[in-house]
Order: C-alpha cells, then sequence, then structure tokens
C-alpha cells in the first residue's frame, strides 16, 4: 500500500470538489479499492501503487482542465474517469507490467521482449539469450519485483559471475561489497526505476532482495524465489550447472546472457552455450531469442551492433 497527497492551490475547493463533494465522490466511486479523502485543500490517496498512481494522473488532468475552463462538473469528472478506463484497459493489452518509480510505465517494447514475459509466465525456467540493449537484465527485474509485490514470490535473488578484466578483485580497494557492485550496476540501475530507495533497502536489509556474486550461490537450495542470473555467457559450465540446480520450490529461474560478449578466456567454455545445448529440448524450459530488432537503447547501439555482426559473419 501506498499514499500520496494531493495539494490543491489557487482553486475555488467548491468549484473543483463539488457542492457536497459530489465530483470527488464520482472518483472514490470508480475506485472502490483505494481509499480517497478530501480534507481541506487536500486529496489523500491510499491503495496499490498502480492504482494510486492511475487516480493521481487522472486528478492532475482534472486540475488542468479547472485552471483552462474554470469549472469542474460532474459530467466533466464522469468523462476523464471514462477516458482513463479506456486508457487503462489499453495498456493492460499492451502488457504493462508494473508502474515504476517517478511514474515510469514499465511495458516491453518489442515483439521478443512480450515473448519474454510469456515464457517466464508460463515457464519456471527461462533462457533469455540476446544482445546489448535488447532489455534482457530491465524486464527480467521488472517481472521479479512485480512477482514480490503481488507475493508470488517471497524473495528476489539476482546474480552473477564476478569476471576480473585484467584486474584482480583482491588488489582493488574497499570491502568484498564494494569490489563487486560495480559488477551488479545494471541490476541496481534498474531497481532504482522500480523501487523507491527507502523500500530498496529495506528489502535488502531484511534479505527480501538480494544481490550478490554467483559465488554465494553455492551449497544452496533457492524455495519461494524469482532468481536472476545475469551474465550468464561468462558461467564456467561447472558454475551453470551448480546455479542451476540450486532450484527449489515455487521458485522461478531467468538466466540472461549475451552470447556475442563472452569474456572469460578463450580455453573457457561458456556455461550458457553449453546448457542452451543439452537443455535445447527440455519441454519445461522456455527459449527467448532477442536480435538488435529489439534493441531499446540509442539507435546508433543497433547500428554498432549490427556493423559488428556483419564483420563477424563475412
Amino acid at each position: 500500500m501506498v499514499e500520496k497527497v494531493i495539494f490543491l492551490e489557487n482553486i475555488s475547493l467548491v468549484d473543483f470538489l463539488g457542492v457536497e463533494n459530489k465530483n470527488i465522490r464520482e472518483i472514490v466511486n470508480a475506485f472502490p479499492e483505494s481509499k480517497i479523502i478530501s480534507r481541506g485543500n487536500e486529496i489523500h490517496i491510499k491503495g496499490s501503487m498502480p492504482e494510486v498512481f492511475r487516480i493521481n494522473d487522472m486528478l492532475h488532468a482534472l486540475l488542468a482542465h479547472y485552471h483552462k475552463y474554470n469549472k469542474i462538473t460532474q459530467e466533466t469528472v464522469q468523462n476523464y474517469i471514462k477516458e482513463e478506463k479506456e486508457h487503462y484497459i489499453k495498456e493492460e493489452k499492451e502488457h504493462v507490467i508494473l508502474y515504476g518509480t517517478k511514474g515510469i510505465v514499465i511495458k516491453p517494447r518489442s515483439t521478443n521482449q512480450k515473448k519474454l514475459i510469456e515464457g517466464v509466465s508460463k515457464k519456471d525456467m527461462a533462457f533469455v539469450i540476446g544482445p546489448a540493449g535488447t532489455g534482457k537484465t530491465y524486464i527480467s527485474v521488472a517481472l521479479a519485483v512485480k512477482a514480490l509485490k503481488s507475493k508470488e514470490a517471497k524473495k528476489i535473488i539476482l546474480t552473477r559471475p564476478v569476471v576480473e578484466a585484467g584486474e584482480s578483485l583482491g588488489f582493488l580497494p574497499g570491502d568484498l561489497k564494494e569490489k563487486i557492485d560495480p559488477y551488479l550496476r545494471p541490476v541496481y540501475d534498474a531497481l532504482g526505476d522500480m523501487i523507491s530507495p527507502e523500500k530498496l533497502k529495506y528489502y535488502q536489509e531484511n534479505n527480501i532482495i538480494e544481490i550478490a556474486p554467483l559465488a554465494y550461490m553455492r551449497g544452496r537450495t533457492l524455495h519461494n524465489a524469482f532468481v536472476i542470473l545475469d551474465e550468464a555467457q561468462n558461467t564456467t559450465p561447472l558454475q551453470m550447472k551448480m546455479f542451476l540446480t540450486r532450484m527449489g520450490t515455487n521458485s522461478k529461474f531467468v538466466i540472461n546472457g549475451d552470447i556475442t560478449q563472452i569474456d572469460p578466456p578463450p580455453h573457457n567454455q561458456s556455461g550458457l552455450l553449453e546448457a542452451i545445448h543439452i537443455l535445447k529440448h527440455a519441454k519445461d524450459i522456455a527459449f527467448i531469442h532477442l536480435t538488435p530488432k529489439d534493441i531499446v537503447r540509442h539507435k546508433l547501439v543497433k547500428i554498432i551492433i549490427e556493423a559488428y555482426e556483419k564483420k563477424n559473419n563475412t
């Protein structure tokens, strides 16, 4: 449950709220699962995050209407409610995953990203393969946060192998957390779009969201969890086998990787490539392939990746 307060400034409360608050009652009736209370020049909204965002956006649209026309009628409110619900139904059809911080709407932006969502919803294990910028990590983290908020999962575990690029972790400054945090930055960035800093801190302090290097998974059995292995192309075959066999009851595993960016030395076989080959015929595992067409970063990223692919194929 979240709570938001809207301040009504430079307006006539009677004109905006209606006689005996009739205008605001229209909104209360339209959203029975949320609590909407008018107190003086404040409107307090309390409910689930998606619905609070919906009510907040609609009230601000009504405020803009008032400042333009200096009047709000019951019919005006009813029309805005109707338009909002039609917009919401359209968003549902567009597979909105969740509403993030600062009003961010998180949803798939390509056909293959929609396939990712469908694959994860239907299967308990999914391999997601694709180049940089295709949203592998971002969409996977969004699905994990949604599962946590809807109580489909009791915790989120985000992990990745720590691959040293010419430096030994032992010689890097700081404690272990400070040494590995840069490797996990993409995960933190994604979570920051979806969970407020205070809530994220609470989740981490209570091990509801755990972000850790792959080595920390050894010897564990992960029950009731949404688990994401990122940068899986950099695992060794033994690491991948270890990770896949951590799966406990009521858990979902998502394994993300880019087979065009394998960082370990060439003599080390990629655990991701081996797992795809060994498990490709397993019916209960989803395999989702993303392509440069799914890239959602700057348009130059797509051009760069396609140029490198062309060079490698010549």
